[in-house]
């Protein structure tokens, strides 16, 4: 057989196979139809995102993947197929942090998928008051980045607001030099003030003296370099796509591991999808050793604390809250028990959710 017949034959195999795929996609489509339909019959069933499920299930797509394709690769794949399937039960509007084109629509679309609505809102509170109001069934908000620490103004929303933590997502984040005019005629350079902080080795060695100027976020900041000349911003390569920039420059971020994390918030409580966090929020009472005393029923319980962050509480001066990431769900044992003794230790304490850890 000549290459060139043993080309056809591969290529006759792949459309059979796309066949059967096609037809397999299909078939797993009608059977979320079907559950569509068997929770409409259920009144006790109202939530047709199952976080823990979706999760669970890309963790076994991983864990049996054989190559050649990577893990993660064959779970965005799944992902895609999971959102598609989704939507025919119902379509879910996710609020986020925008203008269109921010890292935090990335993360949704990560999150979610590509089928869901995505609506844009210009401040994080404003998100929180989406998802509360019920306009929009989920949120996603940014609460930490790996080389600048913690969005505060996340941090705070949670002392009032009755939403959960229902997820998380972790976004490699690469900062690109956007502009319609060329290097050499950058006046300006807009972005968020994370992106200016996280790109300021590569700004103070590329365009010293040029002016910063701190926005709501990139997709703002790639919007206005789109209405000036001379000005440049600091975004996505999504972002020069949708406000029709020129990459000046790529990856321009001073740690090449830059990671952001974001937090999926809804309504309801996530049931445990046997790999979990809990957030918290704690304040001490105002005595020494207090911090101790709050820490101590997570080592009794062997239960691994992986972040701590203060902030001012706002009530008093000098008073402050911690909010604590740990490993586990509130619901297992262990977890449940250390909460407990907790609550009696501290001035205040608020389980913000808890999730699956982030899969991809």
């Amino acid at each position: 057989m000549s290459d060139k017949e043993k080309l056809q034959a591969v290529r006759a195999r792949i459309d059979a196979l796309d066949e059967q795929v096609q037809a397999l996609i299909s078939e797993r489509a009608a059977c979320a139809q079907r559950i569509a339909e068997l929770k409409n019959n259920n009144a006790g069933e109202v939530n047709f995102y199952r976080p823990e499920r979706e999760a669970d299930v890309l963790r076994k797509v991983i864990a049996r993947n054989q190559g050649p394709l990577s893990g993660e690769d064959m779970a965005r794949l799944f992902r895609e197929i999971m959102s598609a399937c989704l939507a025919l039960e119902q379509p879910m509007r996710i609020a986020y942090l925008g203008p269109e084109g921010t890292f935090t629509q990335a993360a949704a679309l990560k999150h979610f998928g590509h089928a869901v609505q995505t609506q844009a809102h210009q401040a994080i509170d404003e998100v929180f008051r989406e998802v509360e109001s019920g306009a929009c069934h989920y949120g996603v908000v940014p609460v930490e980045n790996s080389s600048e620490g913690m969005v505060t103004h996340t941090l705070d929303m949670f002392l009032h607001s009755p939403l959960q933590i229902v997820g998380e997502v972790q976004l490699r984040v690469h900062h690109n030099l956007l502009s319609k005019s060329e290097l050499v005629d950058v006046r300006v350079v807009y972005a968020h003030r994370q992106a200016l902080a996280q790109c300021r080795e590569w700004l103070d060695a590329h365009l010293a003296g040029v002016e910063h100027v701190a926005v709501n976020s990139n997709a703002e900041a790639a919007r206005r370099a789109g209405l000036e000349a001379g000005a440049a911003a600091i975004a996505s390569r999504e972002a020069a796509d949708i406000y029709g920039l020129k990459i000046l420059e790529s990856t321009i971020e001073d740690e090449p591991d830059n990671t952001t994390r974001f937090l999926v918030i809804g309504r309801a409580a996530v049931p445990p999808s046997g790999e979990d966090k809990t957030s918290l929020l704690v304040s001490a009472p105002n005595r020494p050793g207090a911090l101790y005393e709050l820490l101590a029923p997570f080592s009794r319980h062997g239960i691994s604390m992986t972040r701590i962050e203060s902030r001012p509480s706002r009530r008093g001066m000098w008073e402050y809250v911690f909010f604590v990431d740990i490993a586990g769900h509130a619901r297992e044992a262990k977890v449940a028990a250390a909460l407990q003794e907790l609550a009696t230790e501290a001035a205040m304490l608020k389980v913000l959710g808890s999730y699956p850890r982030a899969v991809l």
